[in-house]
């Protein structure tokens, strides 16, 4: 059978069976399959973290739950969309303390692999994490913050087994206004950095690097009551204020794209860049992102900036975002804050992997790739820049001895 391919259409799946249950019952069966197993969310993986060639197990199927256990917590279904639950958790007068750029993706899909919002002061979406319940084909295992596996199992790649339900931290609901400042210069950037990326609640960064001197666009979106928008340093940027509903990428339309100008909305209507309604594109793109800690941000941008020659024919854009410190094993901003530089490419995938080992090499030692995104990064390498690494080949060594829910991308990294 055939199973189709990811969301960018450049990965075409190798399993040999899907499986989509409807219950747990009918998961705990699918499970005690043969073969290997992966746990296969909304396909917005670049790479094939999510592929096998035994059964995928979808869980879009499942009864959608959500549940508040707490007056800051809810119970939620793996395979829930973000949009879907920011909506529901709007409409009980709940929220999440960010929310990553497309609200398309699945929960457990964004929190296995460490995907992020941007906001200086926010953790990745896998921080909100409070507590975890793993199926595999001994039954169900339930992790909660403070225990000794549970900063391990969060970004845990699909290899602990299949996330069937978390329990998420949440606040009350609030309002956010967007705006959108085009041209800032790179030098004023750079010199600035911290300065920019706080000028909001959450702030992006786009580059199409057509013009090494000035970036195309400034994302800032502001909690109501927040910090004070800073007009001095926007002029010191040599900004100019959006007068018409921006996207990301210069020229392109912005329907798909979430209310800006100032007009403010609810804070799941404006974190993420698109709105759920509309699919952003076709699929018709690739994608990259490395994360360097805050310390190396401008070496790892003035990096990038000497490479805009190069890198412009394939980019359709550079986003630039930040990301508050954890304590998780295998997260991109463990141990300190880090700075996500992410590049939508032109589906042109042997052309960009011919271009990322550049980039890799001219970026800090420090930087560390997405986990579903593209990268050709040497897996000791990779392991060498994840401090937590032999803890996590350990817990999972323990977790799936057998290594049901290992596949050939997992062992590649050295599982």
């Amino acid at each position: 059978m055939s199973i189709g391919t990811n969301w960018a259409g450049n990965l075409r799946y190798s399993a040999a069976a899907m499986a989509r249950p409807r219950s747990r019952a009918e998961l705990r069966a699918a499970l005690g399959a043969s073969g290997p197993l992966r746990a296969l969310g909304s396909r917005h993986s670049f790479n094939a973290i999510a592929d096998t060639t035994g059964t995928l197990v979808d869980l879009s199927a499942m009864p959608a739950v959500i549940e508040q256990t707490a007056s800051d917590a809810v119970r939620v279904s793996a395979g829930i969309r973000y949009g879907e639950l920011g909506a529901e958790l709007h409409r009980r007068g709940l929220a999440l303390s960010n929310l990553a750029s497309l609200p398309h993706i699945s929960v457990a899909g964004a929190v296995s692999t460490g995907t992020h919002g941007s906001g200086d002061r926010i953790g990745s979406l896998a921080t909100a994490v409070r507590a975890l319940t793993l199926a595999g084909p001994d039954g169900e295992r339930t992790l909660r913050r403070g225990d000794a596996d549970f900063a391990g199992a969060v970004v845990s790649l699909g290899a602990l087994g299949v996330m069937v339900e978390l329990e998420l931290d949440v606040e009350p609901t609030y309002d956010v206004a967007q705006t959108v400042h085009e041209g800032p210069a790179w030098d004023a950037i750079l010199a600035e950095f911290d300065g920019v990326t706080g000028l909001g609640t959450s702030v992006s960064l786009f580059s199409r690097w057509t013009d090494r001197d000035s970036a195309d666009q400034l994302w800032v979106k502001n909690r109501l009551g927040g910090v004070a928008l800073d007009e001095d340093l926007l002029a010191r940027l040599g900004t100019r204020p959006a007068t018409v509903q921006r996207h990301p990428i210069l020229g392109s339309a912005a329907e798909a794209c979430t209310p800006q100008l100032g007009e403010a909305g609810p804070w799941h209507k404006r974190l993420p860049h698109f709105r759920l309604e509309f699919t952003p594109s076709a699929g018709e793109e690739l994608q990259s992102e490395y994360l360097v800690p805050r310390r190396d941000a401008v070496r790892a941008l003035e990096a990038v900036r000497a490479l805009a020659g190069r890198i412009a024919p394939l980019l359709l854009v550079n986003e630039i975002r930040t990301v508050a410190a954890d304590d998780l094993w295998l997260s991109p901003s463990g141990g300190e804050g880090a700075v996500a530089i992410h590049f939508t490419w032109r589906r042109d995938q042997p052309a960009v992997e011919a271009l990322l080992p550049v980039i890799e090499d001219a970026l800090p030692e420090t930087a560390r790739p997405h986990w579903g995104k593209l990268s050709t990064l040497d897996a000791a390498e990779i392991r060498r820049r994840t401090p937590r690494w032999d803890d996590f080949a350990a817990l999972v060594a323990r977790t799936d001895p057998a290594g049901r829910f290992r596949n050939a991308h997992l062992e590649r990294l050295g599982l």
